[in-house]
């Protein structure tokens, strides 16, 4: 089984990290088994990006599930799209929806959710939890594995 990678500009060569999310190329590949019904996750536990008020750091721990359609997502494509929120100054529920919608309007996936587990800022951990509609029927949805913030107790 051969995959074509024809359209891709990243995948393979050397690739300079893109200054923010909108410069981000993020790719698709063909789905080798469109018709299939399974889950497909990417996890990044060292997600960073800024507040967007002081500057200062935000951190998070960022779980996209997404059952393909037709499209899968280029990995190194989505490696570079989500490093680039490393200089983005954007409120974390900003952050986390607008990766999955980008996600969702690339793949047209048959259902996607992305939970952003966020570190505390100012005291409070905020996590955010989207998703493009109800998991199909007969999908297995393990759960994301991360657990609430708990502080060092």
């Amino acid at each position: 089984m051969t995959t074509d990678t024809s359209g891709l500009h990243q995948l393979g060569q050397h690739t300079v990290q893109p200054t923010s999310p909108e410069t981000a190329e993020l790719e698709r590949v063909p789905n080798p088994h469109p018709g299939m019904l399974y889950l497909t996750r990417f996890t990044a536990p060292e997600f960073t990006s800024l507040c967007p008020v002081t500057g200062q750091p935000d951190f998070a721990h960022i779980v996209i599930d997404y059952a393909p359609g037709d499209w899968l997502v280029e990995s190194k494509s989505l490696k570079l799209y989500l490093t680039a929120f490393r200089n983005h100054g954007a409120f974390h529920e900003d952050c986390t929806v607008a990766i999955g919608k980008k996600i969702a309007d690339l793949l047209q996936p048959k259902w996607l959710r992305i939970g952003g587990y966020w570190y505390p800022r100012g005291g409070i951990p905020i996590d955010v939890f989207w998703q493009t509609g109800p998991a199909p029927e007969g999908l297995w949805l393990p759960d994301q594995g991360v657990p609430t913030y708990r502080g060092r107790g």
